[in-house]
């Protein structure tokens, strides 16, 4: 009998990929199996994103950088092997289903949630994940972990096709709308963008304007509920 090429396997295990129960069970047949079906478990996050065991997963793939924003805290990682895939390769985007599953996971530890470590662990998690994202296409983030490293490495990123940032203000602006122009010039993959709810001084919306007119890949902008500061020009000119 002639053995299927893995891509017909692929095929057919995912139309199953709604059935998380069948889908794990084909996965403790073999290796080859098991290799085919992960990447389909885990590619929409969403449901793993709110489970605390997620949480913990994710926290055992964080590199030194990443774990020392959260050494004030003195949290206690998670001291069982680091997972036998990785799967982060496999998610395909990152939303607010993550800070639904880093309040789960804090009341779990510690019975009551505090902002400041929650904000850490979004900001240490989100960094991770656009490091090691291999297929990741869609990103809603906002102003709490718009910082030096996320943009970054939303900037080495060359797979995201879809970016939402919201709620971007204060010292994050200048930062994330420089690096948002240098995407618009590089990126051959973006295609949609929103950005809401953020306070753009003049020479920001500027930036950004430039950036959007050489721009040729984009086929969807959305700038809903934001606020242009012109009195900065004002005050430039005298």
């Amino acid at each position: 009998m002639i053995p299927l090429p893995n891509e017909c396997y692929y095929q057919i295990f995912n139309n199953f990929q709604h059935d998380y129960k069948r889908l794990f069970s084909c996965a403790l047949v073999n290796r080859q199996w098991c290799r085919i079906i992960i990447p389909i478990l885990w590619n929409e996050p969403e449901k793993h994103f709110k489970d605390i065991r997620f949480i913990s997963t994710l926290l055992l793939m964080l590199n030194t950088e990443e774990r020392a924003i959260l050494i004030p805290f003195n949290i206690i990682f998670p001291s069982h092997p680091k997972p036998l895939f990785e799967y982060t390769n496999y998610i395909t985007s990152i939303n607010n289903d993550l800070d639904d599953g880093i309040e789960n996971w804090l009341c779990y530890k510690t019975c009551a949630r505090q902002r400041e470590f929650e904000n850490a662990i979004k900001y240490s998690l989100t960094a991770m994940l656009l490091r090691t994202s291999k297929n990741l296409k869609n990103l809603c983030i906002n102003k709490i972990i718009c910082t030096q490293i996320i943009s970054e490495n939303l900037y080495e990123n060359t797979t995201i096709t879809s970016i939402f940032l919201y709620d971007i203000n204060g010292n994050f602006i200048t930062n994330v709308i420089n690096v948002l122009a240098k995407i618009l010039y590089k990126s051959t993959t973006l295609t949609s963008l929103r950005l809401k709810s953020s306070l753009l001084k003049n020479r920001e919306f500027k930036t950004l304007l430039e950036a959007l007119d050489k721009n040729t890949v984009l086929r969807s902008l959305d700038l809903l509920n934001n606020q242009i500061d012109f009195e900065e020009r004002k005050e430039e000119k005298h």
